[in-house]
């Protein structure tokens, strides 16, 4: 992988399977092994150490093959429930890969994680950029879901939820929530994260004594689920991809 040659002063130093990785072609964890095998070569000499720093002026090769960038792929699945969000799985159960088999795609990774219990928009990217853009706690990006509570829940509950809740030592809260519709015994919410901590809605409401049976992300950003079918993949759209670059540089 060869980029514009800037002074070397300027130049900023990150690990090689790092560099890997932000080239699209493997993951992290699949660049590291790749390195530590010996079929990576930094400058025409092997290199075992996932951690040897580069430069964007180096020489990248893998089995003798140069690295080369590829070309940045942006999607939108909807997640079916009860499929863990990796690559792979020791107890063989499904994954998301699962729906992107046989779209013939380059290396893609999931923006963030939905649990296997979880639905909805998950997004895919080889962009490492630009998910750990959207990912950053410090912009805020507002994430929404729908949740169905096993019971009715209190207006003095939803203010709970808003000002916050401490679990296990770790302050959770959310930005917006209110209810959707209610049945007899149960009801919709509508929740809004702008942090998305680890299984933060349902911590947030088991304190609360409160159940999920269904759990659905249906925006990030300005980017909506609409009628994508459970399951199903697309491309992200140019104007998507230009109104979620507004949200990651405001």
């Amino acid at each position: 992988m060869v980029l514009p040659s800037l002074p070397l002063e300027t130049q900023r130093r990150i690990g090689l399977a790092r560099a890997i990785n932000k080239s699209g072609f493997a993951s992290r964890s699949q660049a590291e092994k790749l390195v530590a095998s010996g079929v990576v070569k930094l400058n025409g000499r092997i290199v075992r150490d996932p951690e040897s720093p580069t430069l964007p002026s180096d020489r990248i090769e893998i089995d003798g093959k140069p690295l080369v960038a590829q070309s940045k792929v942006y999607l939108m699945l909807n997640k079916p429930r009860g499929l863990v969000t990796t690559a792979s799985d020791e107890k063989n159960r499904r994954t998301v890969f699962d729906c992107l088999s046989g779209l013939n795609l380059p290396h893609v990774g999931p923006v963030g994680r939905l649990d296997m219990a979880s639905e909805g928009l998950l997004l895919f990217t080889n962009d490492t950029a630009w998910a750990d853009a959207l990912l950053d706690p410090a912009r805020g990006i507002p994430k929404t879901y729908h949740v169905q509570a096993n019971r009715l829940v209190t207006a003095q509950e939803l203010e709970t939820l808003q000002t916050g809740i401490v679990d296990g030592g770790e302050a959770l809260r959310a930005s917006a929530a209110r209810i959707l519709r209610t049945g007899e015994k149960t009801c919709w919410l509508e929740i809004v994260l702008c942090e998305g901590k680890n299984r933060e809605i349902r911590r947030m409401l088991e304190v609360l004594g409160i159940e999920v049976d269904r759990l659905v992300r249906v925006s990030l950003a300005s980017l909506t689920l609409g009628d994508l079918a459970k399951g199903a993949v697309r491309a992200l759209t140019s104007a998507e991809l230009r109104e979620l670059d507004r949200f990651i540089k405001r």
